[in-house]
């Protein structure tokens, strides 16, 4: 923890991405062009979710969430990020950064528990799906939404308290463009040990029990439509899916490269561009995602425009 004598910092520099004048214009306008994609995108999808009654279904409920989760945490990061590439020094107060900090470990691991829900969702729905209703029903809906918003500020909070309790005294200059755990342990003169120890133990728990979810669901799914004598049965199982699995995929696997490593493996530079893709990209593929392979939410849509244009 921190020692009493040393001079505590008020204030954070983020480095950002890059320091090349050159590249910060045009790398503006791509990061604001995704962020604005993305806004759009994860608040059109919720919208129409929710205008649309044909869409009131527990996998829809679900997607809407993970469409606002994405927004919030993008929006915790992006537009921070964004002034790197226009200030020439980009400033964070002490309390803005624990802020930071711990809104995107709150967004961070609530997407990753809201994916098991979702993978728990399909495999009621294809393999009991006579009783999918009454299983997935509202209550237990809203449970399977609310236990990873719980967790994760939970947890959040631990961390973050953790991480603003050290003493940073060695520099404020953080490289990054976002407050992140990694880059601000480098900054402290105090003993983080421990608070290594929690973060692979708490990222390891977090990360294995949401897997194994998702893992053993889609086992289940999979002997289920293997057992299917429709073709097109199982063509709308597969469909049915396919969206979950590829974002799952994606999420995880960046995730896996970026904290469930010693830290004596970690590269900041290399941690920056794996935190742009799961920060910036994966927000904005998701509802692409979603909805470019969801029959129901593109015919939503067009329904939208259509009373729009009238």
């Amino acid at each position: 923890m921190a020692q009493n004598n040393c001079t505590q910092v008020t204030e954070f520099v983020l480095v950002g991405l890059t320091d090349r004048q050159v590249l910060k214009m045009p790398l503006f306008v791509i990061f604001l062009s995704i962020y604005l994609f993305t806004v759009v995108g994860n608040l059109g999808l919720v919208i129409i979710i929710r205008t649309d009654a044909r869409l009131n279904t527990p996998m829809y409920f679900f997607l809407s969430n993970l469409a606002f989760v994405d927004f919030c945490y993008t929006s915790v990061i992006t537009p921070k990020m964004l002034g790197n590439f226009l200030y020439k020094q980009n400033v964070i107060s002490f309390n803005a950064c624990a802020a930071q900090l711990g809104c995107f470990l709150t967004f961070m691991v609530s997407e990753c528990l809201l994916l098991a829900s979702m993978a728990y969702d399909r495999y009621v729905a294809i393999c009991n799906p006579l009783f999918y209703m009454i299983t997935m029903s509202p209550g237990t809906c809203i449970q399977l939404v609310a236990a990873p918003y719980s967790y994760s500020l939970l947890m959040a909070l631990f961390h973050t308290t953790l991480t603003f309790r050290l003493c940073y005294c060695h520099s404020n200059t953080v490289n990054h463009f976002y407050c992140d755990d990694m880059p601000l342990l480098r900054l402290t003169c105090s003993d983080t040990h421990s608070k290594q120890l929690w973060i692979l133990t708490c990222a390891g728990i977090t990360f294995i029990s949401s897997v194994l979810i998702v893992f053993v669901s889609y086992m289940f799914i999979i002997f289920a439509i293997l057992r299917m004598r429709s073709a097109e049965g199982r063509r709308k199982a597969f469909s049915t899916c396919s969206s979950h699995m590829l974002a799952v995929t994606i999420f995880y696997g960046t995730l896996i490269f970026m904290y469930l490593q010693p830290s004596s493996k970690h590269s900041l530079d290399t941690d920056k561009m794996a935190s742009v893709f799961y920060t910036v990209i994966i927000p904005m593929l998701n509802p692409l995602i979603y909805s470019l392979r969801n029959k129901d939410v593109k015919e939503a849509l067009k329904k939208i425009l259509i009373n729009g244009n009238k």
